[in-house]
């Protein structure tokens, strides 16, 4: 008789959602000090962003509280990112779900959207370039209000920052030290001050660097056009609860060239497509390495892939078109890595000479 050996479960789920989280962090920088710079690639999760874990809180949080209803409705206004995640969760759900979006969304992710099925309710944009964030909001609201829907209002909801308390315990359970510097784009807030608060709740001693674009005005300061999506809040856009100031030790603005020309130099050096917010983070975090106190761990939130923006933040004729197009930014950017690179080689060679 022929004894059958147990078999381990198979690692097989039945819906996407259960592909959220676990992504991976990759070594972008490490410096002759033992300075690291890590990237936090949520481009790895289903919809490829990291606004599909706030999407699932909030609505499993809605459904808990009875906002969501079998054959309910969900809309709200999104640059791209958020739709997409709710647009996921919907459809694994059973609800209807309405987008409203303006053309400064990267067009990809309109046409992922409605892949799965989403309606897009598409406003006028405006004469700066910038995002139509307030029309997006009252038509949202209007909608709401007409249909019944379920709005999140990703900008306000709780559930927002809670969607990322296990993206702090991924980054504590990978690492066989502490978080030093967190760095991310802020937009809604969520992403990295849900992650600094429970990064701390867990006894991190974390320091949050928040970046925004030039044009912004999360931080103060006048506001202008910017071409980043999804970070950034404009002139007249009230800054919603979830930007927890207290949270955040530092605060700065990369401008849209920088940004974009990090992201093609990062693409270039490691072959991994990033956008362009995670550029401008990456910028940021770049510039400080080399004040930081040796053997320092420093984290950048990557929030999406770069494949969405192929047509924009990686075509150089889109870029030129715009004036946003800088060969020189990426030069100076390139010399940077060389740098840090070279001061590692220099640290491995004198190590080897005096066998310290």
């Amino acid at each position: 008789m022929t004894t059958r050996l147990p078999r381990p479960r198979e690692n097989v789920v039945r819906n996407a959602s259960e592909l959220i989280g676990a992504t991976p962090l990759l070594e972008l920088v490490r410096t002759g000090s033992g300075t690291r710079l890590l990237l936090k690639l949520e481009g790895f999760n289903p919809t490829g962003s990291a606004k599909v874990r706030m999407a699932r809180e909030m609505v499993l949080q809605a459904e808990r509280e009875g906002h969501l209803r079998p054959g309910g409705h969900i809309v709200e206004p999104t640059s791209g990112n958020t739709g997409t995640g709710l647009a996921l969760l919907a459809l694994e759900r059973g609800y209807a779900f309405t987008a409203v979006v303006d053309d400064h969304a990267a067009e990809d992710k309109l046409r992922a959207m409605k892949a799965m099925g989403a309606r897009l309710v598409r406003v006028a944009g405006d004469d700066t370039g910038g995002p139509s964030t307030v029309e997006r909001r009252r038509v949202a609201a209007e909608i709401a209000e007409r249909t019944g829907a379920f709005r999140p209002d990703q900008h306000n909801n709780p559930h927002n920052n809670a969607g990322y308390r296990e993206l702090a315990g991924e980054l504590l359970s990978d690492l066989h030290t502490d978080v030093d510097y967190l760095v991310g784009a802020v937009g809604t807030g969520g992403s990295l001050c849900g992650t600094v608060e429970e990064l701390r709740r867990l006894g991190s001693g974390v320091s949050a660097i928040g970046v925004e674009p030039v044009g912004s005005i999360i931080f103060g300061g006048a506001g202008g056009p910017y071409w980043q999506t999804g970070a950034g809040s404009p002139a007249g856009f009230p800054v919603g609860g979830n930007v927890k100031y207290e949270a955040i030790d530092e605060s700065c603005r990369v401008g849209d060239r920088e940004a974009f020309a990090t992201a093609r130099v990062v693409a270039r050096r490691t072959g991994i497509l990033v956008g362009g917010t995670a550029g401008a983070a990456v910028f940021a975090a770049l510039g400080r390495l080399v004040h930081l106190p040796a053997g320092a761990t420093v984290v950048v939130l990557v929030c999406d892939a770069g494949e969405k923006y192929l047509d924009t933040v990686y075509d150089e004729e889109w870029l030129v078109a715009r004036g946003l197009y800088d060969e020189a930014a990426q030069r100076r950017i390139g010399r940077l890595f060389a740098a840090y690179d070279e001061s590692l080689r220099l640290a491995e060679f004198d190590s080897a000479r005096t066998g310290s």
